[in-house]
């Protein structure tokens, strides 16, 4: 699968507080063999609530999802079919990378089922391209198309495309409160 070209462009404010473009970049896909044809795009994230005027740098995002008052900004392609990784693939080592790549995204899924995950987010996701499914709890399904948007309020889900074509989706998750039963 051939991967977006994707450009971000930062604005920030100078010392006498006006906006300026602070940084114009590509930004690289992330892979892993455990997700064939699959791409991830960290475009931007903070940890905290951002706080004006500011230089536009680079702040604390360390883990891939976002905590209580962090966000983060990203895109994800998402190949059809299922998901196979090559038989011989060093599922460790594999895993080990996917970590340093994108922290903490892998102890959000559920081991026993591929893709499941619930972040303490919500979640704005924009379908750009081709078709996918959206799964939550006990099967239930929506099949997404280019244009579509989901609000995502924190709950179990997955995506799956089930098209021929990879699909695109752009999202923004913003760190939420979670009550947990006592």
């Amino acid at each position: 699968m051939e991967h977006l070209t994707i450009r971000r462009v930062v604005t920030g404010h100078d010392s006498a507080g006006k906006a300026r473009v602070v940084d114009d970049c590509p930004v690289e896909p992330i892979t892993s063999e455990l997700m064939p044809g699959c791409a991830a795009y960290r475009l931007w994230g903070r940890d905290e609530r951002p706080v004006f005027p500011d230089d536009g740098s680079p702040r604390r995002a360390t883990a891939w999802y976002p905590p209580r008052d962090g966000s983060r900004f990203m895109i994800n392609t998402i190949a059809p079919g299922e998901l196979v990784p090559p038989p011989d693939l060093d599922k460790a080592a594999a895993l080990d990378e996917l970590e340093r790549l994108m922290p903490g995204a892998m102890a959000a899924m559920e081991p026993d089922t591929p893709g499941m995950h619930t972040t303490d987010s919500i979640d704005y996701v924009l379908v750009i391209s081709g078709e996918v499914t959206l799964e939550l709890d006990d099967g239930e399904q929506t099949v997404l198309r280019a244009g579509d948007v989901v609000v995502q309020n924190g709950t179990r889900h997955t995506w799956r495309n089930h098209g021929t074509e990879p699909c695109a989706i752009v999202g923004v998750a913003i760190g939420a409160d979670r009550t947990r039963p006592t």
